[in-house]
């Protein structure tokens, strides 16, 4: 099967390639083949602490963005996944996703690996990602080895939140962290203001560090004024 990566936001196409980027609109001369981009960019990890690893793509890859691995107790699992398909990483078996907007090659990973892909139920029959495989459907909240999910919703109907530890993984739900942060203006803003409030009550009831974004690692005591600033506008 054919397989297309946007160089400009780094979207995988399975098939034959579009006339534009679904997920951004650019130009098919944008496009790599799959091989092409696994010679260019490669996979490079960023240690954040002892159980975290931070994946991203180097050249830069477009807009690009961060794919996370976790040594859980019993084995590593990553959150969301990178643009790019590089074979000699070291394999997971299970690949979490906050929502269908990164799905990267998650296909390829899953097919190398035999890996498991998760993906709340209500995000998995988006159109964006027809053509990728979901293994597991999940509709509430769950742990796995210490890993915990809470669906959110929001700027995506199954928008889902992860924590390991004291690490929060929030995507891209918010960003950039600073203040300018917003919340993601891309899907129902209202909603994603109002869902908001549950992400609140989720973190104060846990004892936090680090934040791990799409494109951004930070401290949580930074973070969290940034964010609550942000979701009263």
């Amino acid at each position: 099967m054919k397989q297309w990566v946007c160089t400009t936001c780094g979207y995988n196409m399975i098939g034959d390639p579009p006339d534009v980027c679904l997920f951004c609109g650019a130009h098919r001369d944008k496009f790599l083949g799959w091989e092409e981009a696994e010679k260019i960019y490669r996979v490079t990890a960023t240690q954040i602490n002892d159980s975290v690893t931070q994946l991203v793509s180097v050249p830069k890859l477009g807009l690009e963005h961060a794919a996370y691995r976790i040594e859980t107790e019993h084995e590593a699992v990553w959150i969301d996944c990178t643009s790019v398909f590089n074979r000699t990483l070291e394999p997971v078996r299970k690949i979490f996703f906050t929502h269908p907007h990164f799905m990267g090659a998650s296909n390829q990973y899953r097919e190398l690996w035999n890996a498991k892909v998760y993906l709340h139920a209500l995000d998995a029959d988006h159109p964006l990602i027809k053509s990728f495989p979901v293994d597991e459907r999940f509709s509430n909240d769950f742990a796995i080895d210490g890993l915990a999910a809470y669906h959110i919703g929001g700027h995506t109907p199954g928008y889902t939140l992860y924590i390991y530890q004291d690490v929060l993984f929030i995507c891209d739900y918010a960003f950039p962290p600073g203040p300018k942060m917003r919340v993601n203006p891309f899907g129902p803003k209202t909603e994603t203001l109002q869902r908001a409030g549950r992400i609140l009550s989720i973190i104060n009831r846990n004892s936090l560090k680090t934040v791990c974004g799409y494109s951004y690692v930070c401290d949580f005591k930074d973070w969290l004024p940034d964010f609550e600033r942000a979701i009263k506008h």
